[in-house]
Formats: C-alpha cells, structure tokens, sequence
C-alpha cells in the first residue's frame, strides 16, 4: 500500500476602520489636524496595509502549503504513474477526467466523451456532468489548452498550483471577514495565522488535493465575508448591488463544485431564519439571500442536465417554504412576548412541515433515490434505530463520519484558538440571549436593527449571522467529522474578530467596572499582539523543520500493478475491485470500471454491493455470476481488504457484507441470534487455494504481496 519513506541521499502599528465610535473617540478624533482629511488619510492608509498584507499572507499559505506537498511526495521527482496514484481514491476519479479531457483529440469530442460516457460504469452510458460536480475540471483543461503555458508547465502543475492558488483566496477570505466583523486588519492577521498552526485541523488540501471541498471551501469564504459586508447597516445602493452580485457568482461557484453544497446552504439557511425570525436581522436582506440560494441551486441543475437530486433538495424545500409562511403569517412581528413566542413556535411548525411536505412531493414526482442512503445514515448515526443497510453501516464505520475526536481540542487549545473561540463565543451568546428577548419584547424592534441605542447592549447584523452560524456548523463538525474543516476555519475567524471587537472588551470590561476608552484600546490591540507573538515563538521553528524534512513516495506494489495492467490486459477490458483502487486504474490505465466511489447514485451503490461480494462469504459460481453481469474481465483481491484489521470487529467490510447477507461474522464474538452460519467459505480466501470450483471460473494472472487479479473465464 502507499506510504511515506525519508527521502535517501537528499540534503537540503495598526489604525482600526470606522465603526460605530464612542463619544470619547469622537473627542480624540476632532483633535487631530486637520480633521476629517486626518481620518481620511488614516483610513486609506490603513486600508492599503491591511490590503497588502492580507495578499501576502494568502500567497505565503499558498507556497507554504506547496511545498509541504513537494517535499512530502518529492511530487517534481517521481514517475507519472506515482504522481497519479498519490490522488488516491475519489481524487483521482476527479483528476482522470482533466486527463480525458486534455487527451481528447478536440474540445468538442471531449466534451462528447464526458456526456456520453461509458468506460466509468461498465454496461452502462452515463452523463458525467450531470451525476458529478467537474465542472471545475472542464474549465481548467479548457484553459490549458487554450493558454500557452505547455511548453512551461506540465498539465498535473497547472492543475495542482490553481488548487494551491484558491488557498490563497481562502485564506485572504477568512481575513477580510475577521477584519469586517472587528474593524481592524490586525484581528485578520491572527485569523490567517491561527489558520496556518492549526493546518491539521483546518485543512487538508496538501494530500487530497483534487477533492471536491478543496475547490468549494474558498468561493464559501469568499460568500461568508460578502453577506457579512453586505449585512451591514446603510449601505450605498451601488456597494449593495456589488455586495449581491459578489454574493450570488460565490454560492453559484460553491454550489457548482461541491455534491454536499445543498446540505451546507441549508444551515445557511437555517441561520438566516433563525436571525429574521429573531428580528436581528433585515427581512429584505434574507429574502435576497433566500432567492440568491434558490437562484444559484437552480442554475447549477440547469448546467448538471437538470440533476434530481438538486432539484430534490432540502434546501429549495425550505426557502420555498418560508415564503409561503411568511405569506400566511403577515403579523408574525407584532404583539407582547408571549404572543410573539407562540407566534415564533407555529411559525417553525408551519416552516417544518410544508418543508416535508413539499420535499415529499417533488421526490415522488422526480421518482428521487439518489439521497436515501444520507437519511437512512443519519437515522443510524442518531440512534433512531439500528440497520443492517450496507451502505448506512459503510459511513458509519468511517472514521471521517463519526463523532469529533476529544483530541482536536488539545491540538487547537495548543495555539490558545480554542480558548479564545469559547471566550468569544461565550460572551456573544450571552448577548445574543439579552437582544433576542429584548426583540421579542418590543413588537417595534424590527424598525430598528442594526442601530445602536445609548445605553442598552446590541448585536450587530453580520455579528449575529456569523455567531450562529458558527453554532450551527459546530454542531455540524462535532456530529460528523469530515465536516470540521467548515468550523475550525470559520473557528480563527470568530475568535480573532471578538479578541479585536471594541464592542466585546466594552462588556467585559463595563461589567467589571474597568471601562475606560483608553482600556478598550489597549486590550483589543495588545491582546493580539501577545498572541501572534506567542504563535511565532512556539510554532515557527515547528514550521521552519516541517519544511526541511524531505521525504518521497513509495507504493511499489500499486505501481507494479498499474504497469501490469497498462501492458497485459486490452485497453477495453472491465476491471472489478473496490472502489478506492478502481478510481486509481481508472487514471492511471483508462480501463473501463464496474463501480467508482462517487456514491451519489442508487444504481452505483446497488452494483458497488453486488461487486463486494468478492469479500463476502458467497460460492464461486454466485460471484462468476454477478460480476460477469457487470460484463468484468478481470478483478482485483486486495489484502489489504479480505484480511482488514483497521477497523474493530463489525466494522470490518467483510463484517458489514456479512450482517447485510444474514451471515455470522468472523472471529470471537457475539452475532446477533439471527444471523446463520454462511454455507460457503469466504470467496477473497478460498480463491487463493486453486480448488477445482475456483480455477473453474477465474485464473489468476498476477500477484504480487498486496494485490491478487483473476480473469474471469467466459463460459455461462
């Protein structure tokens, strides 16, 4: 299997923005020569610091990212064959289809070859831009081939450095937002620095580099930090189109390059109902956040051939079904407070159902199945019954689907982020609480949002969207592992933001009776300060040997294999196998798939099951027969699989084909008393013994110490 070896022989003063001031910063200010040109001068200044340096940190993260992935593949150095199986599993699925498209006599046969596709699933033509998100990948082979760069820069490294080059706006995104919420640049700088020491738990772009949220994550970003200038109150007509227009191309481009967008806009969603229907945000806004969702989701569906599964979605079930609320509960805002709350609580009710009901119909009338296997998963993750469904136990059993690890606390307490995000967070929500009662209080407190009255504490619009929408996306990542990488970054921006707030040290300190303008000042800039300092002391040298440690890639058997297959087998011959390694024959030698592991499809998972039989205790004919109905030539046995010990006992693949059979699982332990002993041996072990049965239907044709590949003999 792939690894990692050692490489061998190979040496190698800050002024805020304007915000809402207090009256003894107003003094100040008038004290300054020349008044508001003084300010004026001020603020361009430091817009232009603030701007460079939110460009440089972006392209440092770029290269310092880069180069981790160099040195920890020595990418420059090794074959192609090795570059292409480093993009291990889905990744590489993803990148053989830029590869399709570059090898394609012309754009326009290229572009036929991915609409009529039949070498990813066998027996079957499929639109590959309707059942996939690589638009991305279309996009980019059509500018490298029309760009003239070839003779430059080989086609991987274009392909790698614009996914490298999107960190830098990723990064540059999270800073402006921080910058946005707190007033100042200097609160971005320690965003993007908490960003950078805590890689491991805000990216992971260096070794899946052609994943799908690696291209989505920054035009997200880049979304989050648009809503929040946008939701700022008093803005000029012309900066509210512009924020909108930028708004709309960011969640056009999320949506159109990540699957899971639909689930992530829908606790978007969800926290812009929780904000207007708490009167801490404008209706009109969230309306035009609403409608640039429905928009954006319906153009991606135009684009995807009218994909179902979009148009299927939660989240146009929603947003549709609160504007049908609102319409039928006009006077929602008005009344005492516990008139308003009853009025609040029928509100969610009338939202929550005519979202099921109008999710209900337009599956039944789409005949949609594509999503049944996320519903039937999160009904087993929440303990709402157990099941034996194959594919619900297959994420289950996935450590990037189960619970956040405790141990990723220790690492963020380490750079003091952790700390500093409940301290924030703790003290917005307190405020959150007193302003929603306040609101619900005060049937005339929809007329005022956004404005700050002397004396009574407030939360700012763009405050309370990123507030809870850091909660909800908490809840996210702590539910479900694989989605941390939408918190932790979303974690430094937060936490940068309140330790850089005028308006939070103002509580702290008022309700400590410590208030004192000069203090505010002191604390929002030394605070930081101190941090950023501690982070170069600590981390820098960490950093500085992470870059020195050379290493390179090393899986000689997969190699072996894809080279075996490239020179023995007809470039038309189907391999079987599982889905991880297919996605890599399928990049690395162009031969035809019976499944891949893109699993948005009913009809995929229900062949996927049916090939995995080859782990699972089934007679040598049942398999012959299964596989050469998927018109296979060849399958490949993995070690790695037949004998898993990654995973505990049931959570091993054959366990998981075993409980989905009605077969005992191996091994000391209780099955449950229902489960019957199998009738025949397991297939991945008994093959191997050359018995009459087994010679009869499959000859092996190589091996080597991690892969076993038959032929499978074509008599009925």
């Amino acid at each position: 299997m792939m690894s990692i070896r050692q490489r061998r022989e190979i040496r190698a003063t800050e002024v805020s923005e304007d915000f809402p001031a207090q009256e003894e910063n107003v003094k100040l200010e008038n004290k300054l020569p020349s008044g508001c040109t003084s300010r004026r001068l001020w603020k361009i200044l430091s817009l232009t610091i603030g701007g460079t340096i939110a460009l440089c940190i972006g392209l440092l993260t770029s290269v310092y990212l880069a180069t981790l992935h160099e040195n920890d593949l020595w990418f420059s150095n090794i074959k192609e064959v090795e570059r292409e199986i480093s993009f291990r599993t889905e990744c590489g699925l993803y990148y053989s289809y830029y590869k399709q498209m570059l090898q394609a006599p012309t754009l326009v046969q290229g572009f036929h070859g991915l609409i009529y596709d039949n070498k990813t699933e066998s027996m079957k033509t499929i639109n590959l831009l309707q059942r996939m998100n690589i638009y991305q990948e279309v996009f980019l082979s059509i500018l490298y081939r029309v760009l003239p760069i070839q003779k430059y820069l080989e086609p991987v490294y274009f392909y790698i450095y614009t996914l490298f080059g999107l960190q830098a706006i990723y990064v540059t995104a999270l800073y402006i937002t921080s910058w946005l919420l707190s007033g100042t640049w200097l609160s971005g700088l320690l965003a993007a620095f908490w960003y950078v020491t805590n890689r491991i738990d805000t990216t992971r772009v260096e070794f899946t580099i052609p994943l799908r949220e690696n291209w989505a994550l920054p035009f997200f970003a880049i979304q989050i930090a648009a809503i929040t200038y946008f939701l700022r109150p008093n803005l000029q007509p012309l900066s509210a189109r512009l924020t909108l227009l930028a708004i709309f191309i960011s969640t056009f481009l999320f949506s159109l390059t990540w699957q899971f967008n639909q689930f992530m806009m829908l606790m978007q969603a969800l926290v812009l109902f929780t904000l207007d229907s708490l009167d801490m945000l404008p209706a009109v806004k969230a309306t035009w956040l609403y409608g640039i969702q429905i928009t954006s989701l319906l153009l991606v569906c135009i684009l995807q051939f009218f994909n179902s599964m979009i148009l299927g979605s939660l989240l146009i079930s929603f947003n549709l079904s609160v504007f049908i609320a609102r319409k039928l509960q006009k006077n929602l805002k008005t009344g005492s407070f516990l008139n308003r709350l009853g009025k609040l609580l029928l509100h969610l009710f009338m939202v929550l159902c005519l979202t099921l009901f109008l999710n209900n119909i337009i599956k039944k009338i789409l005949n949609l199945k594509s999503d049944e296997h996320i519903f039937k998963f999160l009904k087993a993750k929440f303990g709402l019954g157990a099941t034996r469904d194959f594919d619900a136990n297959l994420y289950l059993c996935e450590e990037a689907f189960g619970l956040l690890p405790f141990n990723t606390f220790g690492r963020l307490s380490d750079t003091l982020l952790f700390y500093a995000y409940v301290f924030v967070l703790s003290i917005t929500v307190t405020v959150a609480f007193v302003v929603a009662f306040h609101n619900l209080s005060d049937s005339t407190s929809q007329q005022s949002v956004g404005k700050t009255e002397k004396g009574t504490v407030n939360l700012k619009p763009e405050t309370a969207y990123n507030l809870i929408h850091t909660i909800l996306f908490g809840f996210l990542a702590l539910s479900t592992m694989r989605m941390k990488y939408l918190w932790t970054s979303h974690m430094c921006v937060f936490a940068s933001f309140g330790l850089c707030s005028p308006e939070i040290w103002e509580l702290l300190l008022k309700s400590v009776h410590l208030y004192n303008p000069k203090r505010i000042c002191i604390m929002r800039y030394s605070v930081p300060i101190l941090i950023l300092l501690y982070l170069c002391y600590k981390f820098w040298p960490g950093m500085m040997d992470e870059l020195s440690e050379l290493r390179e890639f090393y899986d000689p058997d997969t190699v072996e294999l894809m080279n075996w297959i490239n020179s023995n087998t007809p470039r038309k011959a189907v391999f079987a196998g599982s889905m991880q390694l297919l996605a890599g024959v399928k990049l690395c030698t162009g031969r035809t798939l019976t499944n891949h592991p893109h699993y948005e499809d009913s009809s995929l998972r229900e062949r996927t099951r049916a090939v995995y039989q080859i782990y699972a205790k089934r007679a040598p004919e049942e398999v012959h027969a299964l596989l050469r109905s998927f018109g296979t030539d060849y399958v490949i046995l993995e070690d790695s699989i037949c004998y898993e010990q990654r995973h505990h006992r049931g959570c091993r693949l054959r366990d998981l084909l075993d409980i989905a059979n009605g077969h005992m699982m191996d091994g000391p332990g209780e099955n449950d008393p229902d489960l019957k002993p199998a009738d025949h041996p397991r297939f991945c072990e008994e093959i191997k013994r050359n018995l009459p049965p087994y010679v009869a239907h499959f000859t092996r044709v190589f091996q080597n110490k991690t892969f076993h590949v038959y032929k499978l003999s074509r008599n009925k």
